[in-house]
C-alpha cells in the first residue's frame, strides 16, 4: 500500500510540473520571444523563466520519488500507473478553467479502466 501512495505521490508531481511548464509557457514574455526569430535569447528566456525551471525541477523530483516505487515493484506493473495522470490532469486542468469535452472524459475512463485491469494482473 505504501508504494501505491509513493507512486501516486510521483504522478502527482509531474502533473504539477505539466501545469508549471504550461504557465511558463502562457507568460507574455515567454510568448513575445517565440514570436521572434529563434535565438539564444529564446533559449534563455523560456529556461530561465521560473515557472518553466520549477517544472523542470517537479519533473526532476517525480522522477527521484519514482524510483522508490521501481525499487520495489516491476516495471510493468508500476508503470500503468502513470495512466493515472491523464485523469488527475483533466481533473486539474477543469478546475482551472479548461474545457473539459465529454470526449475527453469517456478517453480519461478508459485509462483508468485499463489501469485497473493492469494493477489487477
Amino acid at each position: 500500500m505504501n508504494t501505491l501512495l509513493i507512486a501516486i505521490l510521483s504522478v502527482a508531481i509531474s502533473v504539477a510540473a505539466q501545469f508549471s511548464l504550461k504557465a511558463g509557457m502562457s507568460g507574455t514574455a515567454v510568448k513575445a520571444v517565440l514570436a521572434q526569430p529563434f535565438g539564444l535569447q529564446t533559449v534563455l528566456t523560456v529556461f530561465l523563466n521560473k515557472f518553466v525551471l520549477g517544472g523542470f525541477v517537479l519533473y526532476g523530483l517525480g522522477a527521484v520519488v519514482w524510483l522508490a516505487v521501481l525499487s520495489k515493484w516491476d516495471v510493468s506493473k508500476a508503470y500503468p500507473l502513470v495512466g493515472l495522470g491523464f485523469a488527475l490532469t483533466v481533473v486539474v486542468g477543469y478546475l482551472l478553467g479548461e474545457q473539459v469535452t465529454p470526449a475527453r472524459v469517456v478517453g480519461v475512463t478508459l485509462i483508468c479502466a485499463g489501469v485497473f485491469v493492469m494493477g489487477r494482473t
